[in-house]
């Protein structure tokens, strides 16, 4: 099956209700297959993001705790960020959030799977990394709106927030899970 086929769907019309550095939000009218027309339907554009499950050489998770407005809360999370109009390609994103907010680095990294948050409503995708052997290399390099936290944490302590539901952030579990499905117990 052909995900890029869309035949038969056709916008009609398309504006922008909001161009934030945040928050774009454009509304359109669609005409489907069978020639019913969806007067609005809403898409939230966002650039891709990255995140990364990163193991240290002494076999620790480095996990990042931040509060997270949208819920309330302070999460335990791995590192994530966005994709930068100055980043080459994701992994250098990935890198570059990693040493920002952690002040971890080099390590072996590959991509280990690539997730669209809601293909419903959002334009992006996330590029998941997995990066072993990553060693403390610099202080954290924050910016002015982030409170971050770095917690190092072993495969138990994160099986154990997984099974346990404490981790909220879907496109952080999706990578997690996978990565404990091919763990050896």
């Amino acid at each position: 099956m052909d995900e890029r086929d869309t035949s038969g769907w056709r916008v009609i019309a398309s504006e922008y209700l909001s161009r934030r550095p945040w928050l774009t939000v454009r509304r359109e009218r669609l005409e489907m297959p069978n020639g019913h027309v969806i007067p609005e339907f809403y898409v939230l554009e966002y650039p891709d993001w990255v995140n990364t499950i990163a193991v240290t050489r002494e076999g620790k998770f480095v996990f990042v705790r931040q509060y997270r407005h949208g819920l309330g809360v302070m999460s335990l999370e791995l590192c994530a960020g966005v994709c930068d109009p100055e980043d080459a390609t994701p992994l250098e994103a990935a890198r570059r959030e990693l040493l920002e907010e952690t002040g971890y680095g080099n390590g072996e990294w590959q991509e280990y799977m690539v997730l669209s948050p809601n293909p419903g409503s959002q334009n992006n995708l996330v590029h998941c990394f997995l990066a072993t052997g990553v060693e403390k290399i610099d202080d954290q390099h924050l910016e002015g709106s982030e409170a971050i936290t770095v917690h190092l944490l072993s495969l138990e302590e994160v099986r154990a927030l997984l099974v346990d539901g404490h981790l909220k952030q879907a496109t952080h579990l999706a990578p997690l899970w996978k990565y404990l499905a091919g763990v050896k117990k």
